[in-house]
């Protein structure tokens, strides 16, 4: 059987990010993606010019839809934007088969747009957070789910996941991409105690748009292919470092442009 991963997510209208971005990681990694639609933006590699939220009546039409007749491997998480949306989306988990879940907590956009109103971060936390199998937060997402300052070292980085697991996750990748030093490390940490720190060097490169969204969907269609989740975010933190690493061959905009899903298809 063809393995199907979704990802219920917003759409980026530049394509760098959000659902196109997950879509393309699925098929760069083999996998068959389909597609719930939480929010339109209206978006380059500039920012976010506009939002239109889609009606949360019409994320659970979607979501029976799709669930109702495709055998879904795994489940991918992204913007959702609003209360609301987020309530209606924990209400579709429940009543289906979705597979792995992993939550994106997307909150602001690679331009500093933000994503997620501050009114639905409790809902977040409170509804979707624990239903999860792994959540994928940056330093600054980490901190706001928190409350709290942007972690600025290994020994705070862990403070902040132990804190995350205490306030229902199941698994944290709390992704070190935004710190400053020569070395991009990634936290990952379960409530059974398992420890792995994922380092590459950091590449230096302007086009980083969809790094968020591409990691979390890399780890989705990884578990979709039936890796077990440790094997699934290694793979998928090799994946976007490569896509990274060739984002500069693309030449996609005047921003920050997007990383590169198929650096290894295109090349052949």
């Amino acid at each position: 059987m063809t393995a199907i991963a979704v990802t219920i997510a917003g759409s980026d209208s530049g394509g760098g990010a959000g659902i196109q971005a997950d879509l393309k990681t699925f098929s760069a990694i083999g996998v068959y993606g389909a597609s719930i639609l939480t929010a339109l933006t209206a978006q380059n590699t500039l920012g976010v010019t506009a939002i239109h939220e889609v009606p949360p009546d019409f994320v659970r039409a979607q979501m029976d839809a799709v669930y109702s007749d495709l055998k879904v491997n795994a489940t991918k998480i992204g913007m959702l934007s609003r209360v609301d949306v987020i309530e209606t989306v924990a209400e579709g988990l429940a009543a289906h088969e979705t597979g792995p879940v992993v939550l994106d907590p997307v909150m602001v956009a690679a331009s500093g747009d933000p994503l997620l109103a501050d009114s639905a971060v409790d809902g977040l936390m409170s509804v979707l957070v624990p239903r999860a199998d792994v959540i994928t937060p940056n330093l600054h997402e980490a901190a706001r789910m928190l409350e709290t300052g942007v972690a600025d070292s290994e020994t705070a980085m862990r403070a902040q996941a132990e804190r995350l697991l205490e306030r229902g996750a199941r698994s944290v990748l709390l992704k070190g991409g935004h710190g400053t030093s020569d070395e991009s490390a990634d936290l990952f940490l379960n409530r059974s105690g398992t420890e792995i720190w994922l380092r590459q060097k950091r590449i230096a490169t302007n086009n980083t748009h969809g790094t968020g969204c591409t990691l979390s969907s890399a780890i989705a269609a990884g578990l979709a292919l039936g890796k077990d989740l440790e094997t699934a975010i290694r793979d998928a933190k090799n994946y976007i470092h490569a896509a990274i690493a060739a984002a500069d061959r693309l030449g996609i905009g005047a921003g920050h442009g997007p990383v590169h899903h198929f650096h290894d298809v295109w090349s052949k």
